[in-house]
């Protein structure tokens, strides 16, 4: 039976309340507690006394899983809100409703089932239940001190600039030429923005890479109308191959950048160690599922209609936009210049509107919004994260990092990689979990930070939106293909 001290915990999480009822509580110090060594005890014991030290933990787990369990659930909850306002239409049309009126009830389960918005939705009880055990001032310390949110902000502007007109036209002249190849069908296609846009990933940023990929994905694949299995196939490649694209270089996966520094990890490092792995793995996972799905590509071919010739974008105005991308990337550590950056960027933008498109800030925003509360979430799992990978061997660390990602952002995992000592000087458990890591990276939409991103983008193609089951099961083969490039 629960005890009185967790079932108070349990009261505190779900009411969402502040306050300081519980202010002789010691100091919320999430990061530096020094956990009682346990010599020789097992996982359950570890973990038994970190939550007996820091009564807290469960809380903070709790609702983590609470989080999780929720985009599990949220295309049910968009097929709620759907039934909704197809009945609100239907009142309207016959008069019990005023006609142009809106369903709140419809509009808050279809915010509550946007994916983006969960973790940051679940971040709200969270910080309650910090303030109510312990203090506000423990909430602002702990935002403060112990959560880094430079990275949702950089996601946001780089996915706001990656998105703007000059540089997707860049973008699509290059993969253009290697379509060619394959006379431009929707396979050509389809096969060049799935292998070189994860590369990118390498140079410009995996989130600019998965923006750039997921807009010429949807312009030049998803708008064919493909059956929903190739839809969920294509998603989970995508993810895939950005998640370990970013290894031909130390500076652009976040999962890397997480040790590079630590360990001693260079570019050559990478790309003999990881990068010419990842690439055998992208390009057999393509190759594979382009083989298994090729009887619908010549159906698609048939669907394909030429495009009216556009306008075409100013070398200036292209290099200036590629100038501020760089830059943003250049200093992606200093949120003051990076933003600082993005502000003359805007200015750009509005200076040479007849070059540009409207620049749509919600799905970037709403990325960036996914990205703070999966942090603010995940920083309070090192309590159990960091004994489960202290306990596995080689292989079992491989697997458990690859399992393990799927749960948190994977950069989280490298990072508490970072922190044990027993992997300071042993290169194969390094390795091992840095490819666990990256391999898992597209099993889940919260496996890696800019998964969210190219959802955000294709989700429009898909009825209830993209269901957390059908993206594993479409990422499945090519994490094991990639998975198995990169460990033996």
């Amino acid at each position: 039976m629960i005890s009185f001290k967790y079932f108070k915990l349990l009261v505190a999480a779900l009411l969402m309340v502040a306050g300081s009822a519980f202010a002789n509580v010691a100091d919320f110090e999430p990061l530096t507690i020094a956990y009682k060594q346990i010599p020789g005890g097992d996982l359950w014991a570890i973990l038994s006394a970190r939550m007996e030290a820091v009564p807290f933990n469960f809380v903070a787990t709790l609702l983590f899983v609470c989080a999780i369990l929720h985009t599990f659930l949220a295309p049910k909850i968009q097929h709620w809100a759907h039934l909704l306002r197809e009945r609100h239409k239907h009142f309207m049309a016959t008069g019990k409703r005023p006609v142009g009126s809106v369903s709140l009830r419809a509009e808050c389960l279809h915010f509550l089932g946007e994916v983006e918005a969960i973790f940051g939705i679940w971040a709200i009880p969270l910080l309650g239940a910090i303030a109510f055990y312990y203090d506000w001032h423990s909430v602002c310390n702990y935002v403060d001190h112990y959560v880094n949110y430079t990275e949702p902000v950089f996601v946001v502007i780089v996915m706001a600039i990656a998105s703007s007109r000059p540089i997707l036209k860049l973008a699509e002249s290059g993969m253009k030429w290697v379509a060619l190849l394959g006379k431009s069908t929707p396979a050509a296609w389809w096969f060049s923005i799935l292998t070189l846009a994860p590369l990118f990933s390498s140079v410009i940023t995996e989130p600019a890479a998965m923006t750039i990929g997921a807009m010429l994905l949807s312009k030049q694949f998803y708008e064919l109308k493909p059956s929903l299995a190739l839809k969920y196939a294509t998603m989970g490649l995508l993810f895939v191959n950005v998640s370990v694209g970013g290894t031909l270089t130390h500076f652009a996966a976040p999962p890397v950048l997480m040790v590079a520094g630590k360990w001693g990890w260079d570019t050559p490092f990478m790309f003999l160690n990881f990068g010419w792995r990842a690439v055998v793995g992208i390009v057999v996972a393509n190759a594979l599922y382009y083989f298994f799905f090729r009887r619908e590509f010549s159906r698609l071919k048939s669907l394909t209609v030429s495009e009216a010739r556009s306008e075409k974008v100013p070398f200036w105005v292209v290099a200036t936009h590629l100038f501020f991308l760089l830059w943003t990337i250049f200093n992606l550590h200093n949120v003051p210049l990076f933003l600082g950056g993005f502000l003359f960027f805007m200015a750009f933008l509005h200076t040479t509107t007849h070059h540009q498109e409207k620049m749509r800030l919600r799905s970037p925003v709403l990325v960036g919004f996914f990205l703070a509360g999966l942090v603010t979430h995940g920083t309070l799992q090192q309590w159990w994260l960091e004994p489960v990978l202290t306990q596995l061997k080689e292989f079992q660390l491989f697997l458990g990092a690859t399992f393990l990602t799927s749960f948190n952002d994977n950069a989280a995992i490298t990072f508490l990689a970072s922190l044990v000592s027993d992997f300071a000087n042993n290169p194969i458990m390094q390795r091992a979990v840095v490819a666990g890591a990256v391999t898992g990276g597209g099993l889940t939409v919260i496996a890696n930070a800019p998964n969210p991103a190219g959802q955000s983008i294709l989700s429009k193609h898909f009825k209830d939106g993209v269901s957390p089951l059908y993206l594993f099961l479409g990422a499945l083969i090519p994490t094991i293909i990639v998975g198995t490039a990169l460990y033996i």
